[in-house]
């Protein structure tokens, strides 16, 4: 590999505009630059990109870099192309290009003006592409997102699994794998599969000491997120959501209530997707709402806040996702909503599924759970789950649970007594049966399996299932008990629980916060202190963005908020002083510089105000068409809970409207609610007993089945009743 350049330092001034590099990347560029296979693990934000971006510029050819989202690629692309003059020295090449930009972009590769070609693994894949790339001099390839290899990674692709063939098929040539997300399992995957077992491994801290890590409980959320949203206007975010119909009622309920929000998901077309993302980037669109599993790709440096709607499957997915706030080293807020009952609808896509992916995905969804239910420090958790050791006294309470830690309990006893019950069962039943048991409820399975004659029936009574069930899920997290999925969540004894039975020990149960009387954690998060000019900041924040649109490239591309902050402070009114500014190499001064340093030059004092925000949830609810949305989301089998989040309504509002259009004679299948709740021989019970009874009182339903079902659950079986044989 030929060096250009002498000095990386030098090359980082002039190319980027920066006086020293970050972490280990000078180390890394090193590394490749003399012709090491080299492996990155760095957080997101870390700085990866320079680590094969400033390689490129200072070696001769092409360095090729293999990227799994093309909304990824063309950020990139854009970005690069912002620090230097000609538009050449970048490009991407992927199903997105029409055939004339395609031979565009293999002419000018062809003539050795582009330094860094952007192409996606399935692009790799075909003939004409490899015959192509065996024509020109390759530097080196990079492989970004590299986790896409490994089986355990959280975006496995298997597309990725064919590179290191298909690279060997190219040209022998130096290869650099980096990642946000690797656990050392994930670490080992990817070395083998990319043939580098003796590849130099750099791996930088986890930490993002910016970011905010906060978990709340899954209640009143569309109040929630306006608030949370409202109380950051003009800040960028994302909105996370495990579905795309969620997405769509995520982003219309936020539009309704003044934000301007946008959908990102794999179900619009592309031309919407596009438009929606290019919104976002230009800031003419304040949040993003995406579906997790198709990714965002976005390389956008100041958001400032995530919010995951819906708890994702995996810390790694996680972590991947709540990094993509603050990654300029500003504020991020991370905001995750948890529901213990997410998790079990996630449980429930693993059924039928092969063991071993069953296995990866409850162990997945297990430190899911214990995050999010844990009272340490948020970050010494993840840290730990990456292998970091963390002292969580350095946190400076920047996660929730250390600004406002949780109380705890001696719990000891319960743990010790749900345990002794469990292992003198003779059969394996769900957390439900547990519950029942300890509180007394006589429910059909108590009864059938004669567990009211059991000594310890009901000897707990003095605490309510919501108790019972925040220590059974405690036991579970800490290894006591352990749920099987092919059983439906059964719950089994482990050696470790056997043997706190035999020993036990003093363990702390960890008491729920009363979530109405929290703190606002948005006046808890430390802030980025912005000293200089708001005056100027402002006016120099409009004109970046009116620069962005004429250029057609995202505001960040021309400079990014660091540069714009030390701008409001040494006031730079040359070109000359203007390439001393932090992140504005010579390429960024000559193309974006004139009409900044003019502005600062004819600069004139004013005044900034703020306006009251207002927390009222909206709702666009119009009564006549309600029953018509009712149907139509349950045609889409929306949740119910959904359907009444989206509508502003209580899940009882939403229960009698479904009853009166039931009464009135229209079928509705609620069986894929029904399903999750009862077993075939629950509904049967349930069904036969509405066939043979005079009376469709649900009163009557609760004494005939002493309280083994509650309202709602009665309530959804006289729906489908009176749907499949009355209607």
């Amino acid at each position: 590999m030929k060096i250009i350049e002498k000095s990386a330092i030098s090359a980082l001034k002039q190319h980027f505009g920066f006086e020293q590099f970050r972490g280990r990347q000078e180390e890394v560029i090193k590394s490749l630059i003399s012709g090491k296979d080299t492996f990155v693990i760095m957080p997101t934000g870390g700085g990866k990109s320079m680590c094969y971006q400033l390689p490129a510029l200072m070696t001769s050819g092409t360095a090729l870099v293999v990227s799994p989202l093309i909304a990824l690629m063309k950020n990139q692309v854009d970005a690069i192309r912002g620090h230097c003059s000609d538009d050449s020295i970048a490009h991407y090449l992927n199903s997105s290009l029409t055939k004339s930009e395609s031979n565009k972009v293999k002419e000018d590769v062809l003539n050795g003006k582009t330094k860094l070609l952007y192409i996606a693994p399935e692009s790799l894949t075909r003939v004409h592409n490899i015959d192509f790339l065996k024509q020109i001099n390759i530097s080196f390839v990079a492989v970004d997102e590299a986790h896409c290899i490994s089986e355990w990674g959280h975006d496995f692709r298997p597309e990725y699994r064919k590179l290191k063939s298909i690279i060997e098929n190219i040209n022998s040539v130096p290869i650099i794998a980096l990642t946000a997300t690797a656990t050392p399992k994930v670490q080992l995957d990817i070395q083998k599969n990319l043939g580098m077992q003796n590849a130099s491994v750099f791996k930088d801290s986890f930490n993002r000491d910016n970011l905010f890590y906060e978990v709340r409980p899954k209640f009143n959320i569309e109040k929630d997120i306006i608030q949370f949203v409202k109380q950051r206007p003009g800040k960028s975010g994302i909105v996370y959501c495990l579905s795309r119909k969620k997405v769509e009622e995520v982003a219309e309920f936020l539009q309704l209530n003044g934000i301007n929000a946008l959908p990102y998901h794999a179900g619009l077309d592309p031309q919407t997707r596009a438009k929606n993302q290019d919104m976002f980037l230009m800031e003419d669109a304040d949040v993003i709402v995406a579906t997790i599993a198709f990714g965002m790709g976005i390389d956008k440096p100041d958001i400032r806040y995530v919010i995951h709607n819906d708890i994702p499957k995996s810390i790694e997915g996680y972590y991947q996702e709540t990094g993509r706030a603050g990654r300029d080293g500003g504020e991020g807020h991370c905001l995750a909503f948890y529901a213990y009952k997410d998790i079990e609808k996630l449980e429930k896509f693993l059924v039928g599924k092969p063991i071993a992916e069953q296995e990866v995905g409850k162990q997945l969804l297990h430190e899911m759970v214990s995050y999010s239910e844990s009272a340490v420090c948020r970050r010494k958790m993840l840290l730990d789950y990456f292998g970091e050791a963390y002292d969580d006294a350095n946190c400076g309470k920047e996660c929730d649970n250390c600004s406002n830690p949780k109380e705890k309990f001696e719990g000891q006893e319960y743990i010790s007594h749900i345990l002794t019950i469990i292992q003198s069962f003779t059969d394996k039943f769900k957390a439900k049966h547990l519950t029942n048991f300890l509180t007394g409820i006589k429910g059909s399975y108590i009864l059938q399996y004669k567990h009211h004659e059991h000594e310890l029936f009901g000897s707990d009574k003095e605490k309510d299932e919501k108790f019972w069930n925040a220590v059974i899920r405690q036991a579970i997290v800490h290894g006591f008990l352990e749920k099987e999925i092919e059983t439906y969540g059964s719950l089994r004894l482990t050696t470790t629980g056997t043997e706190f039975i035999k020993s036990p020990k003093s363990f702390m149960l960890t008491q729920n916060h009363d979530y109405d009387k929290l703190p606002d954690f948005s006046k808890i998060v430390k802030k980025n202190k912005t000293v200089g000019d708001e005056v100027l900041r402002s006016l120099l924040i409009d004109l970046r963005k009116n620069v962005a649109k004429q250029k057609n490239v995202p505001p960040y591309v021309v400079f990014q908020d660091p540069s714009i902050d030390e701008m409001v402070i040494n006031f730079p009114c040359s070109g000359e002083e203007l390439k001393n500014i932090v992140g504005v190499g010579h390429g960024k001064a000559l193309k974006y510089g004139k009409s900044f340093v003019e502005i600062i030059q004819k600069y004139v004092r004013e005044n900034d105000i703020e306006r009251p925000i207002d927390f009222v949830v909206k709702s666009a609810v119009r009564k006549s068409g309600l029953k018509v949305h009712i149907i139509q989301s349950i045609d889409r089998k929306i949740p119910l809970e959904d359907i009444a989040d989206t509508k502003a309504k209580s899940f009882d509002e939403i229960l009698n409207e479904i009853e009166a259009i039931v009464f009135s004679g229209t079928k509705i299948n609620l069986n894929y609610v029904i399903d999750e709740m009862f077993d075939d021989e629950q509904q049967e019970e349930v069904l036969e007993y509405f066939k043979e009874s005079d009376s469709d009182s649900i009163v009557a339903a609760l004494e005939e089945f002493d309280d083994d079902y509650t309202d709602e659950e009665l309530r959804l079986m006289r729906i489908k009743f009176l749907s499949e044989f009355a209607n």
